[in-house]
């Protein structure tokens, strides 16, 4: 079988997500003291079900054939809405942003090992070659251009959440292409798709909110800063980057779109860097390029047979 091409398009799809999710890491550190992480999940995503209600209400009704599929998208929700999000939250309460980082960086090695032992997907020695490379440019960025800066990163126990974060986001990009069982008239429509991953995914933010504050974990702070927050969170990082994530796998595949992930700590090294006023550095003009090389090496087409794990 062929390997997927990406195209500009799904470039620019593939792209989109890792900018939104930087944006999304800088705010939440912004607003963070108004509201506590997985509650400004759940939150983030009730949003986001109303501004999509009128798009996508017909999903929903009794006659649909969302609920003769319900365990799919209860699975698909799981593992993106409700599990991702609210593991990465615990792992940024639990852990260092930089730990944090490092660690979701192996999310195109998880690609590619969930797609083999789980869909039968063969790994190419370019696709390790690409992996390589990318999380090469993420270390760069993380260590600021210094190997003294890596040397000093303590892995705790915290980690083990962003691990079982970026294997449940590799899961479920393979799962958005494989197998794809859900009903033509709701994989074909964008808003109602992704309307019945969100109705099942406020299931379990729900439950995992609630355990928060049955902890004792959960605080929240009403103020317009928060609303406005809000409001971005939900437009941004849920709607549009689930959209264009999904429309991005579609047609790259996961394994190639895996390494788009590892835009994100760039994306929010700079945007970072622009809020508090400072210049971004030589370091991350090459970090670009060896996660952007990554991609294209792990990729591209080539004639002839090549040898696969």
């Amino acid at each position: 079988m062929s390997q997927p091409h990406i195209t500009l398009k799904a470039s620019l799809l593939l792209t989109l997500p890792p900018l939104l999710w930087a944006c999304n890491a800088v705010l939440g550190r912004v607003i963070a003291e108004l509201v506590s992480p997985i509650t400004l999940n759940l939150l983030r995503w009730s949003i986001a079900f109303v501004l999509l209600l009128p798009l996508a209400a017909p999903v929903l009704h009794r006659s649909s054939l969302l609920w003769p599929n319900w365990r799919r998208f209860m699975g698909l929700s799981l593992l993106s809405i409700g599990g991702y999000n609210a593991l990465l939250y615990l792992a940024l309460n639990t852990s260092t942003p930089i730990n944090v980082t490092l660690v979701g960086a192996v999310t195109p090695v998880w690609m590619l090992l969930i797609g083999r032992l789980f869909f039968g997907k063969a790994i190419l020695q370019r696709q390790w070659l690409g992996a390589a490379m990318s999380i090469s440019g993420v270390l760069l960025v993380l260590s600021r251009g210094q190997l003294d800066v890596l040397l000093q990163v303590r892995l705790v126990p915290g980690d083990v959440y962003i691990l079982l974060a970026s294997a449940a986001w590799a899961y479920y990009s393979w799962m958005l292409v494989h197998p794809t069982s859900e009903p033509s008239s709701i994989r074909t429509n964008w808003s109602a798709f992704l309307m019945a991953q969100i109705s099942f995914g406020l299931i379990w933010s729900g439950l995992f909110a609630a355990g928060e504050w049955s902890l004792g974990f959960g605080h929240l702070t009403p103020s317009w800063k928060l609303a406005a927050a809000l409001l971005f969170i939900a437009i941004g990082p849920a709607l549009l980057a689930y959209r264009s994530w999904g429309a991005g796998v579609a047609q790259a595949g996961p394994s190639a779109a895996g390494f788009f992930i590892n835009l994100t700590p760039l994306f929010t090294a700079v945007l970072s860097g622009f809020f508090l006023g400072e210049i971004p550095h030589a370091y991350h003009a090459l970090a670009f390029a060896l996660i952007v090389g990554g991609i294209v090496v792990s990729s591209r087409r080539r004639p002839g047979p090549i040898t696969a794990l």
